[in-house]
C-alpha cells in the first residue's frame, strides 16, 4: 500500500517538475502584461476623462510638459546659437500674450463643441521662438485649419516688425473657412490662399525664409511640397515639418539637399495623445 502511494506521489512530483517551465512562462506573461498596463494607466485615465468632454476631435490643444518644454528651449538654443535665456524669454513672451489668449479663448467660447478645450499651443511655441530669433522676411504655412499656428506665427512676425524686422505670412488651405483665428491685429501683412498648396507653392516668386508643412499628412504629398519649394528657399531657410513624427519625408529631403535634420518629440501635458513633434531642416548659420 505504502509502495503504491509512494509511486503515485513520485509521478505527481515528476509531472509538477515538468510543468514548471509552463508555470514560469505563465507568470512571466502575467507580469509583462501587468507592467505594460501599468505604463498605460495614466494615458487611459486621460482618455476616459477626455471622451466625456466637449473638445476637438483632431488637432488637439494641449501644453507641453515642463520637462519637454525645457528640452525644446535647449534644442532651439543649440540650433540657432542663441543664449538659453533669450529662448526662454521668447517662450514666456507668447505664453503671457493676453491678446493671443483672448482670441483663443473667445474662439472656444463661441464654439459649444469646444467648451471643455484647453486652448494651448503645444509645439507651436517652438515655431514662435524660431521666428523671433531668425527674423524671416517671408513665412509660408501649408494647412491653416482654424489658424492656431497662423496666429502664433503672425504674433511673432508682428513683434519682429515692431522691432524693425519686416516679415510677411502666406497660408494655404483648401477649406474656405480656414483661418478663423487670424483676426486683427494679427491679420496684417498676411494672406491665406484657398487652393491646392502645391499649385500655390509652384506659383510663388518670393524667396521663402521659413516653411511650415502642416497640410495633407500623406508622406507623398508632403514630399511633393518640399520638391515644390526646393528652388524657392533662401540661403538660410528653415523648414519645420508638422508630420515628422509619422513621416520620413523631411528627413529624406534634408539628406538629398544636404541640410541638417533634427526631430523634436512632443510630450503633451495632461492628455491621452502621445504627441506629434517638429521636424527641423536647416543649414548652419554663421555667427
Amino acid at each position: 500500500m505504502h509502495g503504491k502511494l509512494g509511486h503515485l506521489k513520485l509521478k505527481s512530483l515528476k509531472r509538477f517538475i515538468k510543468s514548471l517551465p509552463f508555470i514560469r512562462r505563465a507568470v512571466q506573461i502575467y507580469l509583462r502584461r501587468q507592467r505594460a498596463m501599468d505604463s498605460l494607466q495614466e494615458k487611459l485615465r486621460y482618455a476616459k476623462s477626455w471622451s466625456y468632454k466637449r473638445t476637438e476631435l483632431s488637432n488637439y490643444y494641449y501644453a507641453l510638459t515642463p520637462r519637454n518644454r525645457k528640452d525644446l528651449v535647449f534644442l532651439i538654443s543649440h540650433i540657432c546659437h542663441e543664449p538659453l535665456q533669450n529662448v526662454e524669454e521668447y517662450f514666456s513672451e507668447i505664453e503671457k500674450d493676453n491678446l493671443v489668449k483672448d482670441i483663443l479663448n473667445s474662439f472656444r467660447d463661441q464654439n459649444p463643441e469646444l467648451r471643455d478645450s484647453t486652448m494651448e499651443i503645444g509645439r507651436r511655441i517652438g515655431w514662435y521662438a524660431f521666428i523671433r530669433i531668425r527674423k524671416p522676411k517671408f513665412v509660408v504655412e501649408t494647412g491653416v485649419h482654424h489658424g492656431v499656428g497662423a496666429l502664433v506665427i503672425n504674433s511673432a512676425l508682428r513683434r519682429n516688425r515692431d522691432e524693425g524686422y519686416p516679415g510677411e505670412y502666406l497660408g494655404t488651405d483648401i477649406n474656405p473657412n480656414s483661418g478663423e483665428l487670424l483676426v486683427h491685429p494679427f491679420n496684417e501683412q498676411c494672406s491665406i490662399v484657398i487652393d491646392d498648396s502645391i499649385a500655390t507653392l509652384q506659383s510663388l516668386v518670393t524667396s521663402i525664409d521659413l516653411f511650415i508643412n502642416d497640410s495633407d499628412h500623406s508622406a507623398e504629398y508632403e514630399a511633393a511640397e518640399y520638391s515644390s519649394i526646393e528652388k524657392k528657399l533662401s540661403m538660410d531657410a528653415m523648414i519645420l515639418g508638422d508630420n515628422s513624427h509619422a513621416s520620413d519625408s523631411l528627413r529624406h529631403f534634408s539628406e538629398k539637399t544636404k541640410r541638417n535634420f533634427i526631430f523634436f518629440k512632443e510630450e503633451p501635458s495632461n492628455h491621452f495623445y502621445s504627441g506629434a513633434g517638429i521636424g527641423i531642416s536647416f543649414k548652419l548659420q554663421s555667427k
